[in-house]
């Protein structure tokens, strides 16, 4: 007998709960937002009137606003969007130990063994959907399939509180018709490789043959060409299942352009203490530094290095990220955006092997360093202790990049990973 995969996906979450808190927002255009100011100033998630003024997800709050001037636009809370989302999730897990995020927002939810206590699966996606409305005040969409794919898209067909059932018997004329950008991991490079060799719906890239795939897009073109067909075959995870960490990094949009190296290194410099301080926390040394960068153009271009030992200092992140820019970023148009991530990760090993060039004590006095750093701040405050450099350009450093979330969990796919941009 075939699974029976539910996604469910909370109808423009972040506005949603903003609605629910004060409902007086229902009735007028209103989006949740970045901070103008501070250049961290996109649409996060808009309600339904917003949605009607053209506002999308993703646009500068200044686009928006001069497509809907009446917008309220309000700052994230995400304190309370994690509390609403686990309350969401709970319910969930009344129908099923197997409930799997996908962020916030979304879940999985395998309601395969359930049927022996709650039936129809249909039946039960509409019970969970009219629970969680009664309890939270919250609606869901679904989708149900007999894999996580087919299920995913589902829950995006019909919205906001609707459902969509996928079987073997329907897939091709629900799924097939598609944008093939619809498909998950299907990003925008791999859709415009896809559209080069005239694949457009998900039909295209189901019926092209696998080895014209597998030549353009590698492994990867394998992948979709199985989840197209719906051959995905994944398991949801066990409630309460922690996905390894694979990275961890921090980014920032700059409160103005920068136009030089000199004028990015007290960023960089706050950037890589903060991944320090995340490895740390997690136990964890990396071999791979990645830079992320956005000109003010926003076009994005990353670059990396596999380093020759592991680290988990900020000295040594800081070195790398400098050096990776220099080399690959002339600032001919100013960047508005930078980021670091660390990957290649392994538990800290207490013993280390040192190049012959490296001085042996000085890895240990970095560490340290960073550590006084953390018990200061965690005591007093991000702004308590600072380096000098960071002085510089107070207004520019004025950000804790630890406000927000950027530990990296293990992808959706166990083991493997999809190339960056497809992702």
């Amino acid at each position: 007998m075939d699974r029976v995969i539910m996604h469910a996906d909370i109808d423009h979450c972040y506005a949603q709960i903003e609605e629910m808190k004060d409902p007086h927002l229902r009735g007028i255009p209103m989006a949740v937002g970045g901070d103008t100011e501070k250049r961290h100033g996109i649409i996060l998630a808009k309600n339904d009137l917003a949605k009607a003024s053209g506002i999308i997800t993703g646009e500068s709050i200044p686009e928006a606003m001069r497509k809907c001037p009446q917008l309220k636009v309000l700052h994230p809370v995400y304190g309370d969007y994690v509390f609403y989302t686990e309350m969401v999730k709970d319910i969930y897990r009344r129908y099923s130990d197997r409930v799997e995020s996908f962020g916030l927002d979304e879940a999985w939810v395998d309601l395969s063994a359930s049927r022996r206590l709650f039936g129809d699966p249909v039946k039960t996606a509409q019970e969970i959907q009219q629970t969680v409305l009664r309890e939270t005040g919250l609606t869901v969409s679904v989708g149900l399939s007999w894999n996580k794919i087919f299920a995913k898209l589902g829950s995006d067909m019909h919205k906001p509180f609707g459902m969509t059932v996928i079987t073997r018997e329907n897939f091709r004329g629900v799924v097939w018709p598609c944008k093939v950008s619809d498909l998950l991991y299907v990003g925008k490079a791999s859709a415009r490789r896809l559209a080069s060799l005239g694949i457009h719906t998900i039909g295209d890239l189901a019926v092209c043959p696998e080895v014209l795939l597998k030549e353009y897009l590698g492994r990867n073109g394998e992948l979709l060409h199985r989840f197209a067909n719906g051959e995905e075959a994944e398991p949801v995870k066990v409630s309460g299942t922690h996905r390894a960490v694979k990275s961890v990094g921090n980014s920032v949009t700059m409160i103005h352009d920068v136009d030089d190296i000199e004028a990015l290194r007290p960023i960089i410099r706050v950037i890589s203490e903060a991944v320090a301080a995340r490895l740390s926390e997690q136990g964890m040394e990396g071999s791979v530094i990645t830079v992320f960068l956005r000109n003010a153009d926003l076009l994005w271009m990353s670059r990396q290095r596999r380093l020759t030992e592991y680290t988990a200092v900020s000295d040594g992140i800081f070195a790398e990220a400098l050096s990776l820019t220099q080399q690959n970023y002339d600032f001919s148009i100013p960047m508005r955006s930078f980021g670091i991530t660390v990957s290649g990760l392994r538990q800290c090993s207490s013993h280390r092997q040192l190049s012959l060039f490296q001085d042996p004590d000085a890895y240990e006095k970095n560490m340290r360093i960073d550590q006084a750093l953390e018990v200061i701040r965690g005591r007093y405050g991000f702004r308590a202790v600072c380096r000098a450099v960071t002085k510089m350009d107070e207004a520019l450093t004025d950000f804790d990049p630890k406000g927000e979330h950027m530990i990296h969990p293990e992808g959706y796919f166990t083991g493997r990973r999809m190339n960056d941009e497809s992702l």
